[in-house]
């Protein structure tokens, strides 16, 4: 039996810039059975529905219509978390970055040298993580290859997108947890990358008409950061990313003073801190750079000059008295920025919980501006001023898409792009007592029933009032993979 497209009818909000997003009531969305998005028409009313599919070629479909309170977006994208440290979420808080690292984390991530404590530990993790709403994930795993290589099967076998990376890290950690050379940590991560290259395209788009298929899950180089390589491990690592383009390359960047002025003593030949991966080959267009908290301006152009991009963690920096990235300035110089939940530093899976803290930490920054403002190169300057609804909605999508070079993939609805995908529930039935819809006319604070403005409304009180229990479903490259109504 020849597989059937599916059409979905009703809303659908999609991003369109870091100012702007589509609400659209009516939208009919088509995706192939490769998982991919074959068009879109943005006004169909319920009666129309056929007649556009018959016009579209389309009249044998299998149909979604969606229900009042319910919309579209695309799935979010975490472009920074660690897999082995979801078991310590909440604990901690007393520390700052190093003493947190000592006494709380490297303890825990030494015990999935255990294979089989991995296992049952990561796959709670990838189901969390899904049921969520995150379509794409980064994950930094432990420095054992053969926990990564179990990670990145069971994401495989869940059919989530994810880069996953064994952390090098060969100094600077508990002696019975880190590497014991630079030669070693080199041929484990070789390992890892065929081991995940390894992985076929999952079933449905081995026959896609658009694109070459390839895995969902894909390997990134994860040198943990500065402070744990030394500096012939992080030269060898900048020789293999020159040889391999396509290959990502995620690390941590200036989330602590004290990180900071350590790695200036570690290296003291490198200008900066974003200097020593620059000086090693690690920086460029794919290079996430996670936190990036107290940056100088220097670094700023340098990161901006290699197209690198900023994985901002609002929540980890928070729980861990980091600081607050200038994430305002950073947009209006140009620098690519996601968000990234930084779990266990972050106490949350949930991007929601990100973007909360994410408006937060805007708005405190605001408290006391700069006294020399910058030149933006957007007409309306971002620094200094609380993030709108539409630049949060914006970094959780084609930001993350953005930085991690998927932006013709994924982070958005059009022609040609995967469906990576949410339907969220804002209605009473999704047992939420904290988001009250608005779907009531005395509940509707805007005063509107346009239903453009209501959309606009159910999507504001999602990011600011929602969780998982309001994602009802997930889908990534159109398979239907968790959320609330998924069968375990």
């Amino acid at each position: 039996m020849i597989p059937l497209p599916t059409i979905y009818h009703g809303a659908v909000i999609n991003p369109r810039s870091l100012t702007a997003y589509d609400a659209l009531p009516n939208c009919l969305l088509a995706v192939s059975p490769a998982g991919d998005i074959t068009w879109l028409v943005e006004d169909v009313q319920g009666p129309m529905v056929q007649a556009v599919m018959n016009q579209k070629g389309c009249s044998e479909a299998e149909v979604v219509s969606l229900k009042t309170g319910e919309f579209i977006i695309p799935g979010f994208v975490d472009t920074h978390t660690h897999a082995p440290q979801l078991p310590n979420m909440g604990i901690g808080g007393e520390h700052q970055l190093l003493d947190w690292l000592k006494k709380c984390t490297f303890p825990m991530e030494s015990k999935f040298a255990d294979v089989e404590f991995a296992e049952r530990k990561y796959r709670s993790v990838v189901r969390r993580v899904i049921d969520n709403g995150v379509g794409l994930t980064f994950f930094s795993d432990v420095a054992e290859t053969d926990s990564t290589k179990k990670l990145a099967d069971i994401l495989n076998e869940n059919g989530q997108r994810a880069f996953v990376g064994k952390c090098n890290m060969n100094r600077n950690c508990l002696e019975t947890y880190q590497e014991s050379s630079s030669e070693q940590s080199l041929a484990d991560t070789h390992a890892i990358i065929s081991h995940i290259r390894s992985h076929p395209a999952p079933p449905n788009i081995l026959n896609s008409a658009v694109r070459d298929p390839e895995p969902l899950v894909q390997p990134i180089l994860t040198p943990r950061f500065a402070i744990a390589t030394t500096d012939d491990l992080l030269a060898s690592l900048g020789q293999l990313a020159a040889a391999d383009p396509e290959l990502r390359i995620q690390t941590h960047i200036s989330e602590n003073p004290n990180e900071v002025a350590f790695t200036k003593e570690l290296f003291p030949r490198s200008a900066s801190y974003a200097g020593v991966y620059d000086d090693h080959g690690l920086l460029r267009e794919n290079t996430i750079l996670a936190h990036a908290v107290h940056l100088e301006d220097a670094e700023m152009e340098l990161i901006k000059l290699k197209k690198a991009g900023i994985s901002h963690c609002p929540t980890s920096n928070f729980h861990l008295s980091s600081g607050v990235a200038p994430v305002g300035e950073y947009l209006d110089r140009g620098i690519k920025v996601s968000l990234g939940t930084d779990v266990s530093g972050g106490f949350s899976p949930s991007i929601l919980t990100a973007i909360q803290h994410a408006s937060i930490a805007a708005k405190v920054k605001s408290f006391a501006p700069s006294p020399t403002p910058r030149q933006s190169i957007h007409q309306i300057p971002f620094a200094d001023k609380q993030l709108s609804v539409p630049t949060l909605f914006y970094l959780a999508t084609m930001g993350g898409a953005e930085v991690c070079c998927l932006e013709d993939r994924i982070g958005s609805f059009a022609v040609g792009k995967s469906f990576d995908a949410l339907i969220v529930n804002v209605s009473e039935s999704a047992g939420n007592p904290a988001l009250w819809s608005g779907l009531d006319e005395d509940e509707n604070v805007t005063g509107s029933k346009d239903p453009k403005k209501m959309l606009e409304s159910m999507l504001e009180r999602f990011l600011f009032c929602g969780d998982d229990r309001n994602i009802q479903r997930v889908y990534v490259q159109g398979r239907f993979i968790g959320g609330t109504s998924f069968s375990r």
